[in-house]
């Protein structure tokens, strides 16, 4: 019966910690982010490159695919470097108090940091984003950031 309690109890651990990653992060039901983008191309290149399966690596319970040997050591060596804004979920809706996922060819690179955006046959968030004052959005986003990273929405 002890064992059973103490097996309980790290199961609950368990998913109490899945679903803090998929609070947080705009990963799918196989913990991949990025929809299988490289964070590396994003914040180094500035580009949109879909990574591959052989190069992959595993942060706080969050895969990333990259594009070479070399993109996934500069991630290892220094992860929070490459780590999408606002756990990848499009950076407009954050503005906004809401979780939506991204198109993750719709994104903005600057001063080191990347913000991905939804965009579908109504909505383009990113243009929404150029429109504005972009500091005025990033400290609302930061700010809402808070609460939405630890709801489901």
């Amino acid at each position: 019966m002890k064992y059973l309690s103490l097996i309980l109890f790290v199961m609950t651990l368990s998913v109490a910690s899945f679903a803090q990653d998929n609070m947080a992060n705009n990963i799918d039901n196989s913990n991949i982010a990025l929809q299988g983008y490289s964070p590396v191309s994003y914040a180094d290149l500035g580009l949109a490159q879909r990574g591959v399966k052989e190069f992959r690596s595993e942060h706080q319970g969050v895969v990333y695919y990259f594009t070479s040997k070399e993109q996934k050591a500069s991630f290892d060596s220094n992860p929070s470097k490459y780590l999408p804004q606002y756990g990848g979920f499009c950076a407009f809706g954050i503005y906004a108090g809401a979780k939506f996922r991204v198109d993750p060819t719709k994104f903005i690179s600057k001063d080191g940091k990347y913000y991905l955006f939804l965009n579908n046959i109504e909505l383009d968030a990113k243009q929404l984003w150029l429109n504005e004052d972009e500091d005025k959005l990033v400290d609302t986003a930061n700010a809402n950031w808070k609460r939405l990273s630890k709801t489901h929405n």
